[in-house]
């Protein structure tokens, strides 16, 4: 299966990642925890992972001129940050 990433993809990734790390935290976390090594496992597979594959992409990237910057990728990452944080905000409004 190919993933293409683009920024819809990306913001999806950042609505689950702020969606999840509460919940991750909240179970495998916390202050009396020791961040053990369930948290380090669930952020790879629950947040890095889908961040890697629907942000990054995991194709090998075209040749570019030295010192070129990928512009598609800045904004993916912008999106990516961009439905996180309104995602949170929206979350702390709602929750609290």
């Amino acid at each position: 299966m190919k993933i293409t990433p683009t920024p819809l993809t990306a913001g999806l990734a950042g609505i689950v990642a702020a969606i999840a790390w509460p919940l991750l935290w909240a179970r495998y976390g916390g202050p009396g925890s020791a961040g053990g090594i369930e948290l380090v496992i669930a952020t790879l597979l629950v947040i890095a992972l889908p961040a890697h594959a629907f942000v990054v992409g995991f194709a090998r990237p075209a040749a570019s001129a030295p010192g070129a910057v990928d512009t598609a990728l800045l904004k993916r990452v912008g999106a990516w940050l961009a439905a996180a944080a309104v995602t949170t905000g929206v979350r702390a409004v709602w929750l609290g």
